[in-house]
């Protein structure tokens, strides 16, 4: 299993689809990195060479941002948009959807489990409840 930049890329895969492994390098960036290392597009991951294997992690390192970096750049974004109060920021910071979606439903993902809120008129039940 080669080991590009600290992670492990299936070798049994088309070197396109085991770079898509890497955090940040999705199909289009997969394809440019493949030409711009002038490797063989559908070469399995396990027959490429260490000048291959070299040739793609110059090209991650030097001209790419991707992984640990790419990680902390996104993250000091979201730290930005929190400290100035921007909605965006704000949405953010309460865990809702950022992008404009509506919440009156869905957006279960952001928003978490569904909790019931209302009157509960059974006094047992309001009893069970009030123990969890």
């Amino acid at each position: 299993m080669p080991r590009i930049i600290g992670v492990d890329i299936p070798d049994n895969k088309k070197i396109e689809y085991s770079l898509r492994y890497i955090y940040g390098v999705g199909p289009a960036l997969a394809e440019l990195i493949i030409k711009k290392a002038k490797i063989k597009p559908g070469i399995r991951a396990s027959e490429l060479t260490d000048d291959n294997l070299a040739a793609i992690v110059n090209l991650l390192q030097n001209e790419l941002t991707v992984e640990g970096d790419l990680r902390r750049q996104i993250a000091t974004d979201i730290r930005r948009l929190q400290a100035v109060n921007c909605y965006r920021g704000i949405r953010h910071r309460k865990g809702l959807p950022v992008r404009g979606q509506r919440t009156k439903t869905n957006a279960r993902t952001r928003k978490g489990r569904r909790l019931t809120v209302g009157a509960i008129r059974d006094k047992t039940q309001r009893k069970l409840a009030g123990a969890e």
